[in-house]
């Protein structure tokens, strides 16, 4: 009798994703698209953290905090996407209260590491290239690894309110999230208790993890420009132009997605947007962040080849 009870409890707590797709012949074909995606997002992603712990050459903080942006975005798309092909291929879109949760924790916090430490590594070109002379002491191991380990702080924390949070409230209907993960705007709308106040906290909350770390990235950055400017070398302005670019164009995918996610009030909100946007950001943005850094990185290509051993003067 205990069984049958435990059971129906539950079964009555699971929820469902609908996912993005069905199992029509185009759907099918996107599917297929983004498990490959998927695939070069994870090769990529793991082969920049391996190449980065291997080679001595890069244990400078700015590539400790590039490994660190790899790690988070492996993580990240291992997060959503491994569930959501589980779903497609099982045709069972249930998941438990426990996962959920799990996935709401890890997503919340992977993305809020990642907004600080975007910022991390912008006042770490910023230091770079304004003060050189300074940069062994303004950027030592010591604070590149607080940089890291606040970032990682700040989002777990970020990520243990929300899911204790969102899954305090009582749910019903047919418990059907619009979404293809436990997306925590998404789970609100099924709620049957009021979630206005923490719909407010979120907002503020997403505020501070937003807008904070943009204003240290515009506030370096335009010291950075400033600098480049006035720099008498053109082989030293176009390098430290390509690797701000670099940063620039991984920092403008990944916080305007979030920003449009995130910062929009939910009168507005369509949930084929969001899922759109979201796999933008979750699933697109890890695979492109590794080749954005790598192929215009002589360092990373070097240390790359090395490995291989092709590059034997190198090695």
């Amino acid at each position: 009798m205990l069984m049958i009870q435990w059971n129906n409890w539950t079964r009555n707590s699971d929820f469902i994703l609908l996912g993005l797709f069905d199992h029509s012949p185009l759907h099918t074909f996107f599917f297929s698209l983004i498990l490959g995606i998927f695939f070069m997002a994870f090769i990529g992603n793991s082969i920049m953290v391996i190449l980065i712990y291997l080679d001595a050459h890069l244990h400078t903080p700015m590539y400790i905090l590039l490994s660190q942006l790899s790690l988070m975005d492996l993580m990240l798309i291992c997060t959503t996407v491994p569930q959501m092909a589980f779903n497609f291929l099982s045709g069972n879109k249930s998941i438990s209260m426990v996962g959920c949760g799990i996935q709401i924790f890890f997503y919340v916090s992977l993305l809020g590491a990642e907004c600080f430490l975007l910022a991390a590594m912008a006042y770490d070109r910023y230091v770079a290239i304004c003060y050189p002379l300074r940069y062994p002491i303004l950027m030592s191991d010591k604070i590149c690894g607080l940089m890291a380990a606040s970032s990682w702080v700040l989002g777990s924390l970020d990520g243990i309110i929300e899911v204790a949070a969102a899954l305090s409230f009582s749910y019903c209907g047919a418990r059907e999230i619009p979404h293809f993960f436990c997306d925590v705007p998404a789970l609100l709308t099924l709620s049957c208790s009021n979630t206005l106040i923490f719909e407010r906290i979120i907002f503020f909350c997403c505020v501070i993890m937003l807008t904070l770390p943009v204003a240290i990235i515009i506030a370096s950055y335009t010291r950075v420009i400033l600098t480049v400017l006035h720099m008498s070398s053109a082989e030293s302005r176009h390098k430290a132009f390509a690797t701000c670019s670099s940063h620039l164009m991984v920092v403008g995918m990944y916080y305007g997605a979030a920003m449009f996610i995130y910062m929009r009030p939910s009168s507005g909100r369509s949930p084929t947007q969001d899922k759109i946007v979201s796999a933008f950001y979750t699933i697109l943005t890890p695979m492109l962040n590794p080749l954005i850094y790598s192929l215009r990185n002589k360092e990373v290509a070097r240390a790359f080849m090395k490995v291989l051993g092709i590059d034997k003067a190198a090695a």
